[in-house]
């Protein structure tokens, strides 16, 4: 058991409740601060794979997840155009067998409000923009925007692409444009009872510069996403995102096959996202703080991992600190930063290229890997 010292985290996003859960499970006393007043089920799906299962299965949510999500049988990639098959990845009963839990897809919200049941109670704190971070010899203190002050032993910043904790370690750095936006709509299963096609489960259309993922995000399948890649002129909207439209969709997809073609037809809102990027960074951590996920190696959403590399990083970020103690903290991140920098930057580059089960390969690498099973590297070996 790690002796009970205090550890800030700095965002309640998946990457950030995963490390409050985790390291509060090995002991630790954990406050977790989130920014936004509250959250709500907003309109996006999130696919997790066996990797991350094997993570819940520590959390005790793996099995709720499992009953809430869609288990897809399959990952299908499919031409644009002619809806000729690409590849076929099996996942399922599959998945279970090979990679030891399953492949689930699933609404983002009902994962986060599952992920927050596995939080002690009290412990996750809204409206709590961070202002600033002040280190000193003996912790590091917190300011918020309302005035209120907390101080911790380490702070973890979990906190995005614009992280605050990033902008104390490195300065301030505006994230990258990638040239690309992604869309995203929700649409009922009663819509898609309309029409005589086979919507399946897990599905992304492909063609030489864009595409769209499509899967279920409950068990029931009455909820069915999509999100696509496109091609997009300079950012230049405030925000994280703005409305799209239908009409929108049909010319970024024109002569895509008629299932797509009936996917946006059925379209009631979607809104337009940029993919925001950074250049790798050169440290992790320093001194009293540490990052995770997209503070650290944001990504562009092709693979379906980022979200998954952040709660890897949760659960390495807790194994270490276990192995170590807050009192070795520098210990700790630099055997975190080890173990996690090869893995977190294949996936970066390997996302990023947008190439991702297009063809019959073996995802085993990304799948059956257990973060749990795999030894420690030590900073010396490495």
């Amino acid at each position: 058991m790690a002796k009970l010292q205090k550890i800030a985290v700095v965002g309640a996003g998946l990457g950030g409740v995963a490390a409050g859960a985790l390291l509060q499970k090995a002991g630790f006393q954990v406050d977790i601060y989130e920014q936004a007043p509250a959250f709500s089920r907003l309109g996006a799906g999130i696919h997790m794979g066996p990797n991350v299962l094997k993570i819940f299965r520590r959390m005790g949510i793996e099995d709720a997840l499992v009953a809430m999500g869609s288990q897809p049988s399959f990952w299908f990639s499919r031409d644009g155009a002619t809806g000729d098959y690409l590849s076929r990845i099996p996942l399922g009963d599959f998945a279970l067998k090979e990679y030891g839990a399953h492949y689930v897809t699933v609404h983002r919200g009902d994962l986060h409000t599952l992920q927050i049941s596995a939080l002690e109670t009290g412990t996750l704190h809204f409206d709590k923009r961070l202002e600033a971070l002040v280190e000193d010899e003996t912790g590091v203190n917190l300011t918020f925007a309302d005035g209120s002050t907390a101080k911790a032993d380490i702070v973890v910043g979990a906190d995005g692409i614009n992280s605050r904790v990033r902008e104390a370690l490195l300065g301030p750095e505006k994230p990258n444009y990638s040239g690309w936006v992604g869309h995203r709509a929700l649409i009922t299963g009663e819509k898609l009872r309309r029409y005589n096609f086979d919507f399946e489960a897990c599905v992304k259309w492909w063609s030489e510069d864009r595409h769209m993922m499509v899967y279920y995000t409950t068990t029931r399948k009455d909820e069915y996403y999509y999100v696509t890649g496109v091609p997009h002129d300079a950012w230049d909207f405030d925000g994280a995102f703005v409305q799209s439209s239908r009409e929108e969709m049909e010319a970024a997809f024109v002569g895509y096959h008629p299932i797509v073609q009936a996917l946006i037809a059925s379209t009631d809102e979607v809104t337009k996202w940029p993919l925001l990027n950074r250049n790798p960074l050169p440290l992790w951590s320093s001194g009293r703080m540490v990052l995770l996920g997209d503070a650290c190696h944001p990504m562009k959403p092709h693979m379906a991992q980022g979200a998954a590399m952040a709660i890897e990083d949760a659960a390495m970020l807790a194994r270490c600190l276990a192995e170590t103690g807050i009192g070795d903290h520098a210990s700790a991140f630099q055997l975190y930063e080890e173990n996690r920098r090869d893995r977190a930057s294949r996936i970066q580059a390997v996302s990023n290229a947008n190439t991702w089960l297009r063809t019959q390969e073996d995802p085993a690498w990304v799948f059956g890997y257990d973060i749990y099973a795999a030894p420690l590297k030590s900073a010396a070996a490495a």
